[in-house]
């Protein structure tokens, strides 16, 4: 599907739909050895793994995303953050799912107005906001539209494009599967920011950099993750979306269906 139309306020939410298909794990494929004894061919093991994303660029040469491509909807900035990439410090992240926060949105933090905590909230577009959740998760949202409008995207998970010891290390994990990053809090951990973040531009070069990538055309969308307290309209309304077929996605992917 290409990301062309906007999506509704609020939406009926589609039946679960078994995502299987995007199981991270890399699979085996172990063809049957020759029998005949005067054959010399060995059995052959094959891995087949679709864990990291493929730039179709040279990533060096991807300009830094300007501050008029934040100047929108939440809503409608978050399919668009797909297949972007996220730098810092040799650390370099595909954005794979997001989530959107709109000012009406009784899920987002917005809701209880400006606050030290809120504040980075209500910037901008093209500003971070970091806050911590449940007291040691940094989780990194991009502030959308025009000052004062209080609304963001959170970014829920990434792939590994650059730095991936790195990544490890400030994960404390020796892994290379989705696990690495596959979370709003991993993906703070693996940049290392913390809410001392809020506020910075990510047009700016240094510091944290938002990149162009790749057009993603392929979705899959579902309703937010975490957000029982919020009213049913906004609980249901599917507004998460993913790249498909992408296996650095979060848990539930079985509520994410094609739109």
């Amino acid at each position: 599907m290409k990301i062309t139309k906007r999506f509704n306020r609020v939406i009926k939410p589609l039946k679960p739909t078994n995502t299987s298909t995007t199981d991270s794990k890399p699979h085996t494929i172990k063809t049957k050895p020759n029998l005949n004894p005067k054959s010399k061919t060995k059995p052959r093991t094959l891995k087949q793994s679709n864990l990291y994303p493929k730039p179709t660029f040279i990533l060096e040469k991807a300009p830094i995303l300007g501050p008029d491509f934040y100047q929108i909807d939440a809503l409608d900035l978050a399919p668009k953050l797909l297949g972007k990439y996220l730098k810092r410090d040799g650390v370099v992240l595909q954005i794979t799912e997001v989530e959107a926060y709109r000012s009406n949105d009784s899920a987002c933090h917005g809701r209880v107005g400006v606050t030290p905590r809120t504040a980075p909230l209500f910037g901008p577009g093209g500003h971070a906001y970091v806050y911590l959740c449940y007291g040691m998760h940094n989780m990194l949202n991009v502030v959308a539209d025009k000052q004062g409008i209080g609304s963001a995207v959170l970014i829920r998970s990434c792939a590994p494009v650059t730095g991936l010891e790195t990544i490890k290390q400030r994960r404390g994990q020796n892994t290379e599967k989705p696990v690495l990053l596959t979370g709003p809090g991993k993906v703070g951990q693996a940049l290392g920011i913390t809410t001392d973040w809020s506020y910075q531009p990510l047009f700016t070069p240094g510091g944290l950099e938002l990149l162009d990538g790749p057009d993603v055309t392929e979705i899959v969308v579902g309703p937010r993750v975490g957000i029982d307290y919020a009213l049913p309209e906004h609980v249901a309304a599917l507004w998460r979306f993913a790249i498909a077929g992408s296996p650095w996605i979060s848990a539930p992917k079985n509520t994410l269906s094609p739109p």
